[in-house]
């Protein structure tokens, strides 16, 4: 993971290296993704979502498309 001060210097960075620009996380995104992950983390229970939660949490922190599916072969 690779953390940019905006998403003008992402593109930079990816044109000075001729690489494509993947999905972007902001920070806040972020750390809803680590707080809804890690939730029951403490817990003897606590165990990885499955695709179907996973597909759930990504949605509803707004990361959507084929690179968010934990179901899908393709990372377009």
């Amino acid at each position: 993971m690779l953390f940019f001060r905006s998403e003008e210097r992402v593109r930079e960075w990816s044109k000075s290296r001729g690489t494509p620009v993947q999905p972007l996380v902001s920070m806040g995104q972020l750390w809803m993704l680590a707080t809804t992950w890690y939730s029951t983390r403490l817990q003897e229970t606590s165990r990885r979502p499955q695709p179907d939660e996973m597909c759930g949490i990504f949605a509803d922190i707004g990361l959507t498309g084929d690179f968010w599916n934990p179901k899908s072969d393709t990372f377009g």
